[in-house]
């Protein structure tokens, strides 16, 4: 998982100046969703051991009613179009019924202000709702996908790069100054673990976790140092 800056996210996107948390079809090839697992965040996101992430569904616009949080999410909207829900339950759907392929979804993960997190792709596999014991809310289920596995790199290891929660990633960015523990670059960052997850280490504990630039995470590999 690469560390980027705001304008790196842009530039991934094409140019792209995305602010909202749910961004469908932007992209000829794929969507965006930004998501945060802080405390304070404004959705209840979460990642599982399994790295599938549970995306919260968004809020109706302030416009249409100012306590938006004790108002059901909707898919529609006051025209009668789909609301960002509604498009992503859609797409759900048709995968679900064996009418589409799952569509692709790009994710990013706040973990510093200006600083996030590329999760790279998921595939949108399911949606649903929940009641969050105010309201009803939507929950969007997003599986991982690697479309590179380096033949260096256990996909097991990959897929628990995924799955590092987020106050470990805040606290290893935190405790490594945001700079790589072998060179010192700012550039190109990798979360990195210590000991490999396929060798019994863990993706809970920041001791296990450090940064590494690009160079340093690839002469790595799976092996520990």
């Amino acid at each position: 998982m690469k560390i980027i800056s705001y304008s790196e996210l842009v530039v991934n996107e094409g140019g792209k100046m995305i602010q909202k948390g749910m961004n469908f079809g932007i992209q000829k090839t794929h969507s965006v969703v930004l998501m945060s697992t802080e405390k304070n965040a404004p959705y209840n996101d979460k990642i599982f051991d399994d790295g599938v992430i549970e995306y919260e569904g968004h809020d109706v616009p302030k416009n249409i009613s100012p306590d938006k949080k004790s108002v059901d999410q909707s898919m529609f909207n006051e025209s009668g179009t789909h609301t960002e829900n509604g498009k992503f339950v859609a797409a759900a759907t048709n995968y679900k019924e064996g009418k589409k392929d799952p569509a692709k979804i790009k994710v990013y993960r706040k973990i510093r202000p200006g600083v996030w997190v590329d999760m790279g792709f998921y595939n949108l596999t399911d949606a649903y709702k929940r009641h969050d014991g105010v309201r009803e809310v939507f929950k969007f289920l997003l599986e991982p996908t690697f479309e590179e596995v380096h033949e260096d790199r256990d996909y097991e290891d990959l897929l628990h790069n995924r799955t590092i929660p987020g106050e470990i990633q805040r606290e290893v960015y935190d405790r490594d100054k945001g700079k790589c523990v072998k060179c010192g670059s700012k550039e190109n960052l990798h979360f990195d673990h210590i000991l490999p997850f396929s060798k019994g280490g863990s993706s809970k504990t920041s001791s296990n976790i450090q940064l590494l630039c690009a160079k340093h995470n690839l002469q790595k590999g799976a092996k520990f140092v």
